[in-house]
């Protein structure tokens, strides 16, 4: 399994580095042992973050509950948790 996304019990671990303020929002590949995600939302009031779950819930067809940020609120960095998707399927749709 990929370093950015580890398989927890029910529910998938996803690293994501995050470039906030981009022009448009993608996946760009990895960064180290994260998958980088370009945002078009800017990082203050938390919006890079909501822009983040949103977007990620819209690519995988998941309801926004079921992603959820366990830390990295306030860095690049982030780490989070994903429920009612496989790891194989996942992979697929993020284009990794």
């Amino acid at each position: 399994m990929a370093d950015w996304l580890r398989e927890n019990g029910a529910a998938l671990t996803l690293s994501v580095h995050v470039q906030p303020a981009a022009k448009r929002s993608e996946i760009v590949g990895l960064h180290g042992d994260a998958l980088k995600v370009r945002l078009a939302a800017p990082a203050i009031d938390g919006r890079a973050n909501a822009a983040l779950i949103e977007f990620l819930a819209q690519r995988l067809g998941l309801a926004k509950s079921l992603i959820e940020l366990k830390s990295g609120h306030q860095s690049r960095r982030k780490l989070l948790s994903l429920s009612g998707v496989s790891a194989s399927a996942l992979r697929r749709l993020l284009g990794q």
